[in-house]
């Protein structure tokens, strides 16, 4: 550690390498103290924002929950919205998990990120909320709460059971079959 340095916004920091490293590695593989010297701080530094290595997984979690939501969120828009829209966000969620696959396997492994029938954290509202517009982009305006949240559960299962596929290695992880069968309706 350099004598005298002051990082400023350590939390921050924290996150940003961890995930470099989860770029890299399993989340398994992730040390605090490896965190701690690639950011230039004692080990000791990193308990003052995260009391343990869950609690920090926890936040790269939460962080990849919603860098996955932007990338959605894009890929909604880019495909016009409404039914194009809504299969876009479907393969954007495969692709992330084939670019990102250590930290696709933390947002999911981590206790309950998202409940798509109840509210949680910021991060799991905001995935919930853009999940059920899209299915309700999907169903029409005329469908019932309960009609878009099972089309939103069915397409989140259908995008996450291939992405796990393809993660391990139980299917092939090619481009043209991500949007083959994630097409968008006819």
């Amino acid at each position: 550690m350099k004598s005298g340095y002051h990082h400023g916004d350590l939390r921050s920091a924290l996150i940003e390498t961890g995930l470099k490293l989860l770029a890299e590695r399993t989340a398994d593989d992730v040390s605090l103290r490896e965190m701690a010297r690639e950011v230039g701080v004692s080990a000791t530094a990193v308990y003052r924002h995260f009391p343990d290595k869950g609690a920090l997984m926890s936040a790269l979690a939460q962080e990849g929950l919603a860098r996955l939501a932007v990338v959605q969120r894009q890929a909604a828009d880019a495909a016009g919205g409404g039914a194009a829209g809504f299969a876009a966000t479907g393969r954007a969620y495969v692709r992330f998990a084939m670019t990102n696959p250590a930290l696709f396997r933390l947002i999911f492994s981590s206790p309950a990120p998202v409940d798509l029938l109840q509210r949680g954290a910021k991060e799991s509202a905001d995935a919930i909320t853009f999940l059920k517009a899209n299915a309700e982009a999907q169903l029409g305006p005329s469908a019932d709460e309960q009609a878009v949240q099972v089309g939103a559960l069915q397409a989140w299962s259908q995008a996450h059971g291939l992405a796990m596929l393809m993660l391990d290695g139980q299917i092939p992880a090619r481009d043209e079959l991500i949007d083959l069968v994630l097409a968008k309706p006819q």
